[in-house]
């Protein structure tokens, strides 16, 4: 008899601490007018260290899947209005550097930068924070100052040694619940 009022406890904190086990900070520039935010551009950070091309898939479909309910569209030329890039730390500590815009001055703008004889030197936007084993840190940049308007970080998302099947529900329901409060309200 006692081991089933046992048994339910432990059961009980399990699930608990599973759905506490995800830890979900952002963060956001108060500044902005995220409403102007229609479109968007996946972006590489600069130095981040690359994850493997199922994983890379599965976090971009997931980042993808929220915010489109968030009525965002995911567009592949330079006319978005936000950017967004993502660096995972799976394994062991790892540093984590913005993206580079490759943004110079010159006569004229295509992919990698500017074409025609440069007047000076990219530029490379955000700031430099550690990331540990298991989390994910989402940015978002606005397109037209290039200034970092939205950072998330979720930890205990990553888990190489679960199966692949949890791996992906692990990781969906961390992106949900980072981009719960996104866009976020802001109080004038």
């Amino acid at each position: 008899m006692k081991r089933v009022p046992l048994f339910s406890i432990l059961a009980l904190l399990l699930v608990a601490a599973n759905a506490i086990g995800q830890d979900v900070r952002y963060n956001f520039d108060k500044s902005s007018d995220f409403a102007k935010f229609k479109n968007y551009k996946w972006v590489t950070l600069k130095d981040a260290t690359k994850v493997d091309d199922l994983r890379e898939k599965q976090i971009v479909a997931a980042v993808d899947a929220e915010l489109a309910k968030k009525g965002l569209t995911k567009i592949d030329d330079d006319s978005a209005n936000l950017y967004v890039g993502y660096q995972a730390g799976i394994g062991q500590e790892k540093q984590f550097t913005s993206f580079s815009s490759d943004w110079g001055y010159g006569r004229g703008w295509y992919r990698g930068g500017w074409y025609g004889p440069a007047d000076g030197m990219s530029t490379t936007t955000g700031q430099t924070s550690a990331i540990y084993t298991g989390q994910l840190a989402l940015d978002m940049y606005d397109s037209a100052d290039h200034a970092l308007v939205w950072r998330g970080v979720a930890s205990k998302t990553l888990d190489q040694k679960a199966k692949p099947d949890k791996q992906q529900r692990n990781l969906e329901k961390a992106v949900a619940k980072l981009l719960k409060n996104y866009p976020p309200s802001v109080k004038k």
